[in-house]
């Protein structure tokens, strides 16, 4: 026998469970009669189906070639998969089987929901770029008839809801459903009474009895709640991915915290403005290398990541598009309180998640309503995840490109600022042309969206760097006011506090930016490094600095605390090295560009450097 794999990856497995090396096409047709009424097909219906996007002649041509490589392949076997004639050809079931038969296959209402849940979860045939609109059209006509049988075997399991283990199951296979279909209201009702009702569903006072949340105000006075009554609902709604907790340790509280995002993501259902990621779906996400590239292929929008440690169960919910931290919070999970407080948990963080998602919806649907400014502004901000020069410049030219398309994008003119400030520091010039025009660009960015954190923040990095340091200060901490959970704004505020000479509080600040973003950029492990440098904890500044991926901008840094604690071969590597990208920097003009609020800060940073070399 042979087996016939249609979920996940299409292939043709041995008895023994080897993979049979057999012709993509031949695969697909294998599966296209498998799957229909008959288990015979006519040549000329088979040629159409494989190759509709070519001549009728080549066609015929193109399957005669793959028949004949077939016989190749199944040469030596006893009995063939095939049965070819001059104008037909039958698949032979009574040699081949495939993971299809479940959709056939008899049991328990429960044992087949089971079943069909966990097959239908990897995707029918995954793993192949369907070659032709018509094979593209046949496998998503077989992925909604799939979903149909889903559904109707979750109906068909109700009566056994009060089973052992039939609710997680049915709210598995439930959740599957929602997630292909957000608007499937009668699934949507039906996972709530198994889940013993949403702490989101509330009635409103005009009889609606859809589940709503309750979030802040905005200044005219209506909800997004109210907003949705009024408004039609989009046609794709954002996708929210709820990633299962890590933990650095084998905690016996991982199945719990587990089970708390399980609770989530059914609470979270009550929303009908956002689509929610199976929890299958999420566990392949939060174990595969390329969690980016999958999210993005995914076009989800949000994730709430969560970890477990001694501390309880950290969670912050990450606006996609944008990288930024929109909301983060902690929660106890201790042993003795978690068994009987799960529930009260779950809501919590459900009512925070909902709220935030809420009131983060304008946000999307402007970056939304405007994709060629929006993708131009992404290509931008990916470039300026690296501080060289060329990679600045090509970074200034995409955010252009993205106000050529809007010229009122508020993000791009964040981003401009951005590049300005940051060519200023790379070329260590003192070019305040740069800064002024940072500073025109992030005034722009606030007038057109002054409840923006970003625009704030620019504006702030640019104050610093042209001196006035109490105006930074406070345009960050407002910065931090209207975002408190945006680390790129805390990491800019605590180097900010780094040059109003406070490293201690720097410190402490940039601390907390590197937990909400805990594979840090390398711009916070170069603040870290330079708060550390002034609170005179030269190993510490030097750790910092080799833990960057890229330590161009850290050079002399590195180089004067080596120099500070007499390592003197350490100090020659770095100042060599910072010497090499701007061989013309000078200690004295360097120091009188730089902002630092008291003078013992510029003595301090002037001996390191002259000890190094420089």
């Amino acid at each position: 026998m042979l087996h016939l794999q249609t979920f996940g990856d299409l292939r043709l497995i041995e008895t023994n469970g080897d993979p049979v090396r057999y012709p993509i096409k031949g695969l697909l047709m294998m599966a296209h009669i498998y799957a229909g009424a008959s288990q015979e097909l006519s040549r000329y219906e088979l040629a159409q189906f494989l190759w509709n996007d070519v001549e009728a002649d080549l066609a015929r041509l193109n399957l005669r070639k793959l028949l004949s490589r077939i016989r190749e392949t199944d040469g030596g076997r006893a009995e063939m998969p095939f049965d070819f004639t001059a104008t037909t050809v039958r698949l032979n079931t009574q040699v081949v089987s495939s993971d299809l038969d479940i959709f056939r296959a008899g049991g328990s209402p429960l044992e087949r929901l089971n079943a069909i849940a966990e097959l239908t979860q990897r995707g029918f045939i995954g793993n192949i770029k369907p070659a032709t609109k018509l094979i593209d059209a046949w496998i998503r006509a077989q992925r909604d008839a799939q979903a149909l049988q889903l559904r109707q075997a979750l109906l068909d399991a109700l009566p056994d809801a009060q089973k052992p283990g039939a609710a997680r199951t049915i709210s598995s296979a439930a959740l599957q459903i929602l997630e292909r279909d957000p608007n499937d209201e009668q699934v949507r009702a039906l996972l709530h009474r198994l889940s013993g009702g949403s702490s989101l569903n509330e009635r409103l006072p005009n009889g609606d009895d859809h589940a709503r949340v309750q979030v802040k105000r905005s200044e005219t006075g209506q909800t997004p709640a109210d907003i949705e009554r009024i408004s039609p609902m989009p046609l794709i709604l954002p996708r929210l991915v709820l990633l299962p907790p890590t933990s650095k340790h084998a905690d016996a509280g991982l199945a719990l915290a587990n089970a708390l995002i399980e609770d989530v993501t059914i609470e979270l259902c009550a929303l009908r403005n956002i689509s929610i990621v199976a929890p299958h779906t999420a566990g392949q996400i939060r174990r595969d290398s390329e969690k980016a590239a999958v999210v993005a292929r995914h076009s989800i929008a949000y994730l709430l990541d969560t970890r477990l440690s001694e501390e309880g169960l950290f969670a912050q919910l990450v606006y996609f598009p944008t990288d930024e931290i929109i909301w983060a919070n902690r929660f106890a999970m201790t042993p003795d309180i978690l068994p009987r407080q799960r529930r009260l948990i779950a809501q919590q963080l459900t009512m925070s998640v909902a709220r935030e998602l809420a009131e983060n919806e304008e946000e999307r649907l402007r970056f939304e309503a405007n994709p060629e400014a929006y993708h131009a502004y992404l290509v931008g901000s990916s470039l300026m995840s690296k501080l060289t020069l060329p990679h600045i410049r090509r970074a200034r030219k995409a955010f252009k490109q993205s106000l050529s398309h809007k010229a009122d994008f508020s993000p791009s003119f964040t981003g401009l600022a951005r590049t300005f400030t940051s060519e200023w520091l790379v070329t260590a010039q003192g070019n305040n042309e740069l800064l002024h025009l940072a500073e025109q660009n992030a005034l722009r960015a606030i007038e057109r969206d002054p409840a923006s954190a970003a625009g704030h923040r620019e504006l702030g990095v640019t104050k610093l760097y042209l001196g006035d340091v109490d105006a930074s200060v406070a345009a960050l901490h407002l910065a931090e006011e209207l975002s408190p959970h945006f680390a790129d704004v805390i990491y800019s505020h605590a180097d900010t506090l780094v040059h109003a000479s406070r490293p201690g509080d720097a410190l402490a600040k940039i601390k907390k930016a590197i937990s909400l973003n805990p594979i840090a950029p390398d711009a916070y492990l170069w603040c870290a490094a330079g708060a550390s440098f002034f609170l005179e904890q030269y190993e510490e500044a030097i750790a910092y600095v080799e833990a960057m991926k890229d330590k161009a901008p850290a050079h002399r840094i590195a180089a004067a605390s080596c120099a500070m604690i007499g390592d003197r071969k350490r100090a020659l590597f770095h100042r060599q090295r910072a010497e090499s990208i701007n061989p013309v920097f000078d200690v004295e003009k360097w120091l009188a560009i730089v902002p630092f609020k008291e003078h013992w800060q510029k003595e301090l940073y002037r001996e390191g450097l002259l000890k190094a070399g420089f």
